[in-house]
């Protein structure tokens, strides 16, 4: 299928509202349900709202059907529905298995359009930055399956055959999904497949060897062998991990134990919800995939990260603490991590209660950091109790974080006032309106004086800068420098200042992490 016509399929669905899934557990009206423009608050509402108990669950003859009437009088092809179900697909395992540390894929496909699906979600994680690959033991020679093949040839994906791949498969990929067989399968699974199945059984089997990642399991739609109405029958069939149900979950995914189902798809038209009577989850924003029922629980006390860093050793690093950080702050920002001059400022007043907030830095130099808010605020209060601070960044994507502590005074008016007109002009505004700290009655106040200021300045004249609102530095006494490391054995670099013949250097301590 031509990318072209792809986007034009997307466009039109987009825009003539047929991605609407019909919520009958608020509204009996289907324009009620959220649109793909939703905002994230409107989405949350409406997930709020929702009953996740009361989903629809498909019979085999019922998903056959609505297959049927898809690809028949609503105009859908086989192409185009097997696009967005491995879109799909794809996008669940981004949502919980990030290939930072799930990287290698493996693909299982089968012969039908469970294994097309399979195929174009290879093809999509590969752009996703994932590493994919495919075993492919029957292949369809279908015009539609050869050019998917094609496809991932075309991006040097490597496909496997039964006998290369590893009796384990846990000691060559970190998640391998399971596209054999789709709910419309009958009987028994057949050489290669079985083989197949008792190893992704096996998988599971193996989760309590010591000292062992084994792979993830992700089945699409229906994991092979299940029976699709009455589920994994005996209990020896596939466990997998994660589901991700397509149209509408079938019946059998009732019995889906694992921590993680999500529905995707997204093409189901008023028409299909309204004959099926579906009840189905609104979808998030523009995302193809939304999970079904409640998070699984997570026990906090199991939750962490074994960090992988380069050594931060000290023959390496600058002898001055503001080089060194520059350094780091650099870095930051080739790696694109979002806003990385945030950082947590923490004050305390003369109760001796601290407190924590984050703000953005907005000014660096020799004498120290600069930031900007209301003089009227908690912090600033407390700042005049105790005109000390510290400062904490931490940047996720690099495993690094910094601590930089001293005491802290107002910068000059004029330095404030240059300041506060760089900003766009819809936040000077809103300096002017937020009486920060205080009690409000409502938001309604807020957007009603912002609205007033507005028009008020809505000529362009110069926004005067309120009396109480001005910047703070902070002038570093004491910096840290700190980088994730396995087993908890972080490196942690301390500057601490001191003078030599009456120069003011910078000493560097190794702390124990």
């Amino acid at each position: 299928m031509l990318l072209s016509e792809i986007l034009a399929f997307l466009s039109r669905v987009l825009f003539q509202g047929i991605l609407r899934p019909r919520i009958r557990a608020f509204s009996t009206d289907f324009r009620s349900a959220p649109t793909p423009t939703a905002s994230s608050s409107a989405f949350a509402q409406s997930m709020a709202n929702f009953d996740a108990d009361s989903v629809t669950y498909l019979k085999q003859r019922d998903a056959a059907e609505i297959d049927e009437t898809l690809m028949g009088p609503l105009g859908f092809s086989v192409d185009q529905l097997m696009e967005l179900a491995g879109l799909s697909v794809a996008t669940s395992i981004s949502e919980v298995y990030k290939p930072s540390e799930y990287s290698r894929v493996l693909t299982i496909c089968g012969p039908g359009n469970n294994g097309g699906d399979g195929l174009v979600a290879a093809r999509h994680l590969h752009h996703f930055g994932y590493k994919p690959f495919v075993c492919y033991p029957k292949r369809t020679p279908k015009p539609l399956y050869a050019g998917l093949v094609t496809q991932l040839e075309a991006l040097s994906i490597p496909f496997f055959s039964v006998e290369e791949l590893p009796s384990d498969l846990s000691n060559g990929f970190d998640v391998v999904i399971d596209a054999m067989f789709g709910f419309s399968f009958h009987g028994s699974p057949r050489p290669p497949f079985d083989d197949l199945i008792q190893r992704l059984v096996s998988l599971h089997n193996n989760n309590n060897q010591i000292g062992q990642k084994r792979s993830v399991i992700v089945s699409v739609d229906i994991p092979s062998g299940w029976h699709v109405e009455e589920g994994d029958v005996d209990g020896t069939g596939i466990k997998p991990d994660m589901l991700v149900s397509l149209t509408a979950p079938k019946l059998g995914a009732k019995k889906f134990g694992g921590p993680h189902h999500f529905l995707g798809g997204r093409f189901v038209p008023p028409a299909i919800a309204e004959k099926y009577k579906l009840i189905l989850p609104p979808y998030p924003g523009t995302s193809m995939c939304v999970r079904i029922g409640k998070p699984p629980r997570i026990d906090i006390s199991a939750l962490r990260e074994n960090y992988i860093s380069p050594e931060f050793l000290e023959e390496q690093v600058e002898a001055d603490p503001f080089n060194q950080f520059h350094k780091w702050f650099n870095d930051a920002l080739a790696a694109g991590l979002k806003e990385p001059n945030a950082m947590s400022l923490s004050t305390v007043g003369k109760d001796g209660k601290p407190s924590s907030r984050m703000v953005l830095l907005k000014g660096l130099d020799k004498e120290g950091f600069v930031w900007y808010t209301n003089y009227e605020s908690q912090k600033a209060r407390e700042l005049s109790e105790n005109p000390r601070a510290s400062l904490l960044f931490y940047w996720d994507g690099l495993n690094r974080q910094v601590r930089v502590e001293g005491p802290v005074q107002k910068v000059s008016d004029e330095e404030s006032e240059q300041y506060f007109h760089s900003r766009p002009r819809g936040s000077q505004i809103g300096a002017i309106v937020s009486k920060q700290s205080t009690v409000v009655p409502g938001r309604h106040v807020l957007y009603q004086e912002y609205k007033e200021l507005e028009e008020k300045y809505s000529d362009g004249s110069l926004i005067p800068k309120p009396k109480n609102w001005g910047g703070y530095r902070l002038t570093p006494q004491l910096f840290e420098f700190w980088q994730g490391q396995k087993s908890r054995l972080h490196d942690r670099l301390q500057y601490t200042p001191h003078e030599i013949n009456g120069q003011r250097l910078w000493k560097v301590d190794r702390l124990a992490p």
